[in-house]
């Protein structure tokens, strides 16, 4: 029998909805075999491809704030007039609609055409921006100089051997062999000669002359009028014996996945080395593949420090469930072939280690160039360093939170791609201080935790939901003020509370 095509939801909507059926602020129908949103936003009707080019969300799902759409999966939002991508992790834009009113109807029947970017380049923009680094807020970066009309050289390198990709899933659903490889780089092989971009692979930044404004590499020296230092991060790595063994791995790069990949493979037991995220996405993903995994690490509860007591027990409880064995307070002291030593005196057996116990920002090159260091490069609200023209975004980056009240540095995907576009904006001449609300998500089998704020520490957990039931929002004070805010199937009011942090609000 032939596979019948899903009917699209809701209403056509070229034959028109009574303005009176039409009531909340979003509406879902569809225009032939595509859905589309109408979505009210004051006194005004829009109308917007319904998912997010993300990772393909419902916007229906979502709010509507500030002339925008946002999306509840990971926060993306859109411009309801023009469909651009406003804010990370969506970079692609959405296709609008021209939305058309006949006496009590409204009727969607065609696309709009796509509005082209104005140029937001002003006098005195650089000529020439040199980009260090090829994760996400470089490859951010970069996307958003192009987007807005920059017409200037821009270099970017990147000491990896692929250019950039969607990180987050090399320990997510590509490393438990959900997703094919074609879905991982952040754009095609052509879209960089396409842009102008030009990516240099495996190359080593070797010093920053801050005073006569050139970055020395293996070939000589690249001048630059602007310089964003986006080194980003590298694993911290063990120093025991047998840590340097080829089935010992990191995780951090396309091909440590690829690495990762290919030892699972005919692997019966893994090993684990830490209970942080991406030790425990790392699990989820080997007990995808039907391997025996075990989770060594130091602490009691798994996220405590993060996430407090009683989602730590929740997620140790949901990894066993799966079938994770865990070693907690304890460490491997020794991997002898395929034997690891714990220090408890256990002896565990695996075919394939994952070490997964934090990464240490990438600081050297800043320190050499003479920038302020402080936990981080220390830069102010526009994201420029202690140098004029050198600005630093991602996982290097220190920089005054208006939210926490203090100076942070995460290591966010979302935080990295956001402070990559607010820092492009900034070398071509705007001040635009980058005053989003840090968010990440992480996934665990069928079950997605959504973060938003920044805490470091608090005195109390509120707790609203169910923890066990999955389904839960935990708002993390200090003082009584809500400093974070973590949910489980609670997309919305993640959403909100992001979105109240923004406006100085209690979430």
């Amino acid at each position: 029998m032939a596979e019948q095509q899903a009917t699209p939801a809701g209403p056509d909507l070229s034959h028109g909805v009574s303005a009176s059926d039409f009531k909340g602020e979003t509406l879902l129908g569809h225009v032939g075999d595509q859905e589309v949103l109408l979505v009210r936003s004051g006194s005004e009707i829009f109308a917007i491809d319904a998912h997010c080019s993300h990772y393909h969300a419902p916007l229906v799902d979502g709010i509507v704030a500030d002339g925008g759409i946002r999306c509840p999966w990971h926060h993306a939002c859109f411009d309801l007039r023009t469909g651009e991508a406003i804010r990370a992790p969506a970079l692609s834009p959405l296709a609008v609609w021209e939305v058309e009113r006949e006496d009590d109807r409204i009727l969607v029947r065609r696309k709009r055409e796509q509005p082209k970017a104005a140029s937001k380049v002003s006098a005195g923009a650089p000529e020439k921006i040199v980009i260090v680094g090829g994760g996400a807020a470089g490859f951010a970066a970069a996307e958003m100089l192009r987007r807005n009309e920059f017409r200037g050289s821009i270099v970017m390198l990147s000491n990896e051997a692929a250019a950039p990709v969607d990180r987050p899933n090399l320990s997510k659903d590509y490393l438990a062999g959900n997703a094919p490889e074609d879905w991982m780089p952040l754009r095609p092989d052509g879209f960089y000669a396409e842009a102008g971009i030009d990516i240099r692979l495996n190359s080593e930044v070797v010093a920053v002359d801050a005073k006569a404004r050139h970055i020395t590499v293996a070939g000589g020296n690249i001048p630059y009028d602007r310089l964003l230092l986006a080194t980003g991060a590298e694993p911290v790595r063990l120093t025991i014996p047998g840590a340097d063994q080829p089935h010992v791995h990191t995780l951090r790069t396309l091909a440590n996945s690829r690495a990762i990949i290919a030892g699972a493979s005919g692997a019966r037991r893994a090993i684990v080395i830490g209970a942080s995220f991406i030790g425990l996405e790392v699990a989820a993903a080997l007990r995808a593949r039907e391997i025996e995994v075990h989770v060594v690490a130091p602490e009691q509860r798994p996220m405590e420090r993060l996430l407090g007591p009683e989602m730590g027990d929740f997620i140790r409880a949901l990894h066993e469930e799966h079938g994770v064995i865990f070693h907690l307070g304890d460490t491997v002291t020794a991997i002898d072939g395929r034997r690891a030593t714990l220090r408890s005196g256990s002896v565990v057996e695996a075919d394939l280690v994952v070490v997964g116990v934090g990464v240490r920002p990438r600081l050297t090159l800043a320190e050499k160039a003479g920038l302020k260091v402080h936990h981080g490069v220390v830069v102010d609200r526009f994201l420029e360093s202690s140098v004029p023209g050198i600005f630093a975004a991602g996982d290097i980056a220190r920089w005054p939170d208006p939210h926490s009240k203090q100076n942070i540095r995460v290591e966010h995907w979302v935080v990295a791609q956001r402070q990559g576009q607010t820092a492009a904006r900034n070398m071509l001449g705007a001040r635009e201080a980058f005053d989003a609300v840090p968010f990440f998500w992480s996934q665990h089998y069928d079950v997605p935790i959504n973060y938003v704020g920044h805490a470091d520490a608090w005195d109390e957990i509120a707790v609203d939901g169910d923890i066990k039931a999955r389904d839960c929002l935990l708002r993390y004070k200090s003082q009584g003020r809500v400093l974070a805010v973590a949910s489980i199937y609670r997309d919305v009011a993640n959403l909100q509370a992001e979105l109240a942090m923004e406006q100085g609000k209690e979430p």
